[in-house]
């Protein structure tokens, strides 16, 4: 039997549909926004109207019917382009709006579903803190019952939380202990806090390195009421729900890292050809040559890792490891090209001008955010049967 890679019909056309608006209206603009800072409102606009946000859900809920490959295949073709809007459809997609379709109640996915797969809505995903982040489990927000109000009274802090502080952000789902269990572990629970509920503060936007164009905060929990009808799922199941999504948001990151990656490898194409030096372009030197050639391979390695990891994760089959694998494979090739790439481009290589600068910059938080590079090495290795 033979193994055919290639894309379907109906996939080939997102990729293609994507890439073009990648290319005629993401790229003129998104340097600018980079630049000051600002979120593009208008371009997530498009997003929305395109159904990106919609991907991987039922019609029924406003979505596109879709999966998780489709969703890879744009975040792919955007991050070719720029990470921060690619993690912004990414974290509304994976983080936001999957807790709630995957664990929420009917009533939950029809209040909230339509509007984030619409793109006129985004969610957020309150996991890390500023004192356990690998260490998901050692939570220290807390969610107390108040029998009396029948409401969830939440204290705590959350800390680089992507699309939280938007204009349209429009909820954000907590982690938090809710109790012990019977051995003094902490029973962490999902709870879902709409944007504007008294007691819930944003803290200013970050100062970061990369995702310039991308909103990130802390967000800050002071006796914060929510109905106790905002539990996402079963109390206590929180940790056991989000170790799930993360696990699917690693196949989504593995799929931009993999477009970052084939952005360097365009932009040094483009340049390599375009670039004259000692009266003929230094795309004719073989030094420059084996450095894309390696990119090249590298970018396509990748791709198929997180195309495997999707392709199981659709098919209901395991995935965790593969996950964890194209994770970990893909973010460290996206630094490597983002260094070759800016290498290769010189002294223009670190002008922000050129989107390889962008790309250098947004390439490292890769390695880090959804389970950094050590935690899938360790994953990898417990699938494969180590304990330690």
């Amino acid at each position: 039997m033979s193994i055919d890679h290639r894309l379907s019909d109906e996939h080939e056309h997102l990729r293609a549909t994507v890439a073009k608006f990648a290319r005629d209206v993401i790229a003129p603009k998104i340097g600018e926004f980079y630049e000051q800072g600002e979120f593009p409102y208008e371009i997530v606009r498009e997003m929305g109207r395109m159904g990106l946000f919609g991907l991987p859900f039922p019609e029924e809920y406003g979505g596109m019917g879709g999966d998780y490959f489709a969703l890879g295949l744009a975040l792919e073709e955007l991050a070719r382009v720029d990470s921060s809007v690619a993690i912004t459809l990414e974290a509304g997609v994976s983080l936001g709006a999957m807790p709630v379709f995957r664990f929420g109640t009917e009533e939950q996915k029809r209040t909230w579903l339509p509007k984030l797969c619409s793109g006129e809505m985004l969610g957020a995903f309150g996991l890390t803190e500023p004192e356990c982040g690998s260490d998901a489990g050692g939570t220290r927000t807390t969610a107390r019952l108040d029998e009396a109000s029948g409401e969830w009274v939440i204290n705590g802090t959350k800390c680089f939380i992507t699309n939280s502080g938007t204009d349209i952000t429009g909820l954000v789902t907590v982690t938090a202990v809710t109790g012990r269990k019977e051995d003094g572990k902490p029973r962490i629970s999902s709870i879902i806090v709409p944007s504007g509920t008294p007691g819930f503060t944003l803290s200013k936007k970050y100062s970061k390195v990369g995702w310039n164009a991308s909103d990130t905060r802390e967000l800050s929990f002071d006796d914060c009421r929510v109905p106790a009808a905002n539990l996402l799922g079963e109390e206590g199941r929180g940790y056991a729900q989000f170790l799930r999504i993360l696990d699917e948001g690693r196949v989504a990151i593995s799929a931009l890292a993999t477009g970052l990656a084939q952005g360097c490898v365009d932009e040094s194409l483009t340049y390599a050809q375009s670039r004259q030096a000692f009266g003929r372009p230094i795309g004719a030197n073989q030094a420059i040559q084996f450095k894309i050639a390696d990119m090249e391979m590298r970018a396509h390695t990748a791709r198929l890792a997180w195309r495997d990891a999707a392709a199981r994760l659709v098919h209901g089959e395991p995935f965790k490891k593969e996950a964890a694998l194209a994770k970990l494979y893909s973010s460290e090739v996206a630094v490597t090209n983002a260094r070759e790439a800016t290498q290769i481009h010189g002294g223009y290589g670190f002008m922000n001008e050129y989107p390889v600068a962008r790309m250098w910059r947004d390439s490292k938080i890769l390695e880090i955010g959804e389970g950094t590079s050590e935690v899938q090495r360790m994953l990898i290795a417990r699938e494969l049967g180590l304990v330690g």
